[in-house]
């Protein structure tokens, strides 16, 4: 068995950075993951910067910005995450030695590329291209399943805010396939050599269908009300409201308690299966237990009807922040304590070196992220002042955004529609007071107002002139869409 240690993230899809006891839900039931953080370092201040399957997986797995990744968004203008980076987390990984391994939802393009992985078990929702033409999930689900059920007869759309039970057994939900073959394969790896392992969950992503269990864990509980602002009712559209898959409309409180009924159904079941890998190697592998560090995070977030919004694609705190921590191996009794909670804003980026760290891998030359290591044992000394993330047009051209924070402080830019917004995130979490035109805050606006022109006008991209944001006509998009960067000096610095 190997000195280096193994590595395991687990990744939720669409799971926001409130969305568990940890970071102070009181009502989503996460109990495996609560105890797991008070064994490694939780960061408060965890952001996607592109907030949507696609751009936040292209950051995550090549540790670049989304400007050198080449996608900004799931609109004109951008691209499918190819398979052709010079670096890849998993890839480096592979070539250092590890047997890499990813179990779950990939989203790569085509959904059949190894993005380094040397091998994959796929469950990617309803999607499939000439490479996957079912995958690996739902050809066990129908070799298992009762005849003529399938994985869609729940009837709840991919992007829908409506929820509803599981409408056949527990064990055949994607979650719990998921959890079983991340088990399968620790049974089976090659135990000559040490193990990443992404566990990658294509839940809570709607359709909001969890176990009836679950379900009934909290359909008849108080829930936490949606955020809605000064602002929100820019967002009250009926005629949008009317659609299965809308991104924004008023609901009525009823409708939200439903939908996020089945979306912590959802989470509390990935926590229950969290829970039986985890008990796996404590009970059948301590010696591999006692060697791994694990990783949690999600992609970006859900509004779940906060601001009258669904979906992700948004620079607010539902979509935009994500949960994360990291979690070494147990310690011994005379390790000294490591940091509970980090301050330090964090990105996707950031999860690529902290691992080839843990590997004793150097990071790449296309590495734009920061090794997270150092922050587990004290504060930093020298970190980035704020993170700069955005999305294209998506379902609407008026959805484009850009966003700038630090996690205490926030600016938005609406460009389509012209709209600056300015939160205190410290007095005002749910962003409900917009504050860019308070006379009182007037510097600070100013200040983030520059952080925001200084990232535009460093890319000469043409939304930034005369020291102003300005909005192109044309979709804003990179040009690494059409060639990878391979870690080069480019215009951007």
């Amino acid at each position: 068995m190997s000195d280096k240690p193994n590595i395991i993230v687990f990744m939720a899809d669409q799971m926001r950075g409130d969305a568990w006891g940890a970071d102070g839900n009181p009502v989503v039931q996460t109990p495996h993951l609560n105890e797991l953080s008070t064994q490694g370092t939780r960061f408060r201040h965890a952001y996607s910067a592109v907030p949507s399957c696609i751009p936040a997986r292209a950051i995550l797995w090549t540790g670049m910005d989304q400007w050198h990744a080449g996608s900004l968004g799931m609109g004109p203008g951008q691209i499918r995450m190819p398979n052709d980076y010079p670096y890849t987390m998993a890839g480096m990984l592979s070539r250092g030695g590890y047997r890499t391994h990813l179990v779950g939802k990939g989203h790569f393009s085509p959904y059949r590329s190894s993005m380094g992985f040397d091998s994959i078990e796929l469950d990617e929702s309803g999607r499939h291209d000439e490479s996957l033409r079912l995958s690996d999930y739902r050809k066990w689900f129908y070799e298992n399943a009762p005849r003529g059920v399938t994985p869609d007869d729940h009837g709840v759309g991919w992007n829908a805010w409506q929820a509803r039970p599981w409408h056949t057994h527990e064990y055949l939900h994607p979650t719990a396939w998921t959890a079983r073959q991340a088990i399968h394969h620790l049974k089976t790896r090659d135990t000559t050599l040490p193990f990443f392992m992404n566990v990658s969950f294509a839940r809570p992503h709607s359709p909001y269908v969890p176990p009836q269990a679950y379900w009934d864990m909290y359909i008849d509980e108080d829930l936490p009300a949606p955020h809605v602002g000064d602002w929100s009712a820019l967002h009250d559209d009926p005629q949008a409201a009317a659609r299965c898959e809308t991104w924004r409309g008023k609901m009525t409180l009823r409708q939200i308690h439903r939908a996020r009924a089945g979306y912590y159904g959802e989470i509390s079941f990935i926590d229950a299966q969290i829970g039986c890998i985890l008990r796996f190697m404590q009970e059948q592998q301590p010696a591999i237990w006692k060697n791994t560090w694990f990783i949690l995070l999600s992609d970006h977030g859900d509004m779940q009807g906060d601001h009258n919004l669904w979906r992700k694609c948004h620079a607010y705190e539902g979509s935009a922040r994500i949960p994360f921590m990291i979690v070494p191996p147990p310690a011994p009794a005379a390790h000294p304590p490591r940091r509970a909670v980090a301050d330090e804003v964090v990105e996707l980026r950031d999860v690529m070196p902290t691992v080839l760290a843990l590997a004793g891998i150097d990071a790449p030359p296309t590495n734009l992220g920061r090794n997270l290591l150092p922050l587990l044992e004290s504060p930093a000394t020298d970190w980035r002042p704020y993170i700069h993330g955005e999305h294209c047009t998506s379902a609407s051209p008026i959805q484009e955004m850009q966003y700038v924070t630090d996690g205490r402080r926030k600016f938005i830019w609406l460009p389509r529609i012209g709209v600056q917004q300015f939160f205190d995130l410290q007095s005002d979490p749910g962003e409900t007071r917009n504050l860019v035109d308070d006379i009182r805050r007037k510097d600070e606006v100013d200040l983030w107002r520059r952080r925001m022109i200084h990232e535009l006008r460093r890319r000469r991209c043409g939304w930034c002139e005369n020291g102003e944001l300005t909005c192109l006509d044309q979709p804003l998009s990179s040009p690494y869409k059409r060639q990878r960067w391979d870690g080069t000096p480019d215009m951007t610095g």
